[in-house]
């Protein structure tokens, strides 16, 4: 197989020691030429959604402290004072009092703690479980991350190989159009040669611009999902063998529905629901705190002296807090939580369809895109040998220029069809991995 040993022998040749995969430091520095494995860690370090979804995590933990936080003591103070205008009079017998004292003020300081609250007895067993959807989410990112990633890497090389083999085809064809002209010049075919030499050549320079445009855009996709800096040059590196080694892949395992994360994150949702309903079914328990307090108390008929003389009051006890009647809320609650607790089993059991549906349809696109990259294989080679033999035939007078072009052309096609097989297999791959559950993202 001649052009698949030249494009191992290029790719290996071409091939760097890779840098150790660093961040971006505050001198601006970033890593040299990049492997898959180097762009998909470098990408779970620096892609955006990747660091929001870690700050996501560090927020939700940070409220689910805040939640706990009512099981500590709550100490508040409070600040007043009241200019009395008119002050109240009471009779007494024949006598009218006057009660109070123009000038007031008070200082209260309270203590209270909670003993008993079915509220934070929610948020005291939903606490686990929402560490572990915060945890879920992260690895839901760092998946997509993965997965992401690595196709856009594909993807460029993909387009890599195809400015390549035009270039190839590219140098051929011009060979062949100054041989044909010099025939024509010399009187031994017509113009036609040179002219749909001509043609040819065009069209290859057309193809080889418009890939070599559409691989900048790859790159600023490549760059964005990885975080990359947008003003460095990304470069990419891969060995030819190991590509091929990385097709196969093991596809009589079936989904494990344990490790879809997307599952597991409804079964988190459906927990914290489950809270929620036993939640509104506690909403009779009475809620029971204690509490001290302090209170400064200031009286005087004077602005000037109200604070001359203090006389304080101090007091201690327990708050029960019992829900008597609330119309029909609590009723309404269960009924809604428990609705929604039907709709969480409802949205989990067809996840499990979705799911299936997704390995189906995944193994059924790299089996087939699998086998198509082996019939490519297979005519690559073929399309090599007819072109050698048609090209030899030409030269000799044996062919017609028309011939050459045909077979330089089937060879072209199908070096194309062969390489965009090829990733399309490894993408496809990935799909699959991801239906059965087995994403790598340490």
């Amino acid at each position: 197989m001649k052009i698949i040993n030249r494009v191992g022998v290029l790719l290996t040749g071409c091939m760097l020691v890779p840098c150790l995969l660093v961040a971006q430091s505050g001198t601006g520095e970033v890593p040299g030429n990049l492997t898959l494995e180097q762009c998909v860690e470098y990408a779970l370090k620096n892609r955006a959604a990747v660091e929001q979804a870690a700050i996501d995590e560090t927020i939700g933990d940070r409220e689910i402290n805040a939640s706990l936080s009512g099981w500590l003591p709550q100490v508040n103070a409070s600040f007043g004072g009241t200019h009395n205008i008119k002050l109240q009079q009471q009779p007494f017998g024949d006598q009218i009092v006057t009660l109070g004292q123009k000038y007031t003020s008070n200082f209260l300081v309270e203590a209270n703690q909670s003993i008993f609250s079915s509220e934070l007895l929610l948020a005291s067993k939903a606490a686990r479980f929402r560490r572990e959807q915060l945890d879920q989410n992260s690895l839901n990112t760092k998946i997509n991350t993965v997965v992401d990633v690595s196709k856009a890497f594909y993807d460029i090389l993909l387009s890599q190989e195809q400015i390549r083999i035009l270039n190839e085809n590219l140098s051929r064809q011009e060979k062949q159009y100054q041989d044909a002209r010099s025939r024509f010049e010399v009187g031994l075919v017509d113009k036609t040669d040179y002219q749909r030499a001509a043609i040819t050549l065009a069209n290859i320079r057309s193809d080889r611009k418009r890939a070599q445009e559409t691989i900048k855009a790859k790159q600023a996709l490549l760059k964005q999902l990885m975080g990359f800096p947008v003003e460095s040059d990304l470069n990419l590196t891969y060995e030819y063998e190991n590509m091929q080694r990385e097709v196969l892949i093991d596809t009589t395992a079936v989904p494990d529905f344990a490790n879809r994360i997307e599952l597991r994150l409804l079964q988190t949702q459906r927990e914290l629901l489950r809270l929620n309903t036993s939640y509104s079914r506690w909403s009779l328990i009475p809620t029971i705190s204690a509490y001290v307090n302090y209170n400064w108390l200031f009286f005087n008929n004077e602005f000037s002296e109200l604070y001359s003389r203090t006389y304080p009051t101090s007091s201690a006890g327990l708050r029960v807090a019992i829900p008597v009647f609330q119309g029909t809320r609590r009723i309404q609650n269960i009924k809604i939580a428990e609705l929604q607790e039907q709709r969480a089993d409802i949205g989990i059991a067809d996840a499990r369809k979705a799911i299936n549906t997704e390995y189906q349809a995944a193994l059924a696109s790299y089996k087939s895109s699998y086998n198509d990259w082996i019939t490519l294989r297979d005519n690559l080679q073929l399309a090599q040998e007819v072109y050698e033999i048609i090209r030899l035939q030409y030269d000799e007078g044996v062919k017609a220029y028309v011939d050459l072009i045909i077979a330089e052309t089937d060879l072209r096609t199908t070096q194309l069809n062969y390489y965009n097989a090829l990733f399309n297999v490894l993408a496809s791959k990935l799909d699959y991995q991801r239906a059965i559950g087995t994403i790598d993202v340490n």
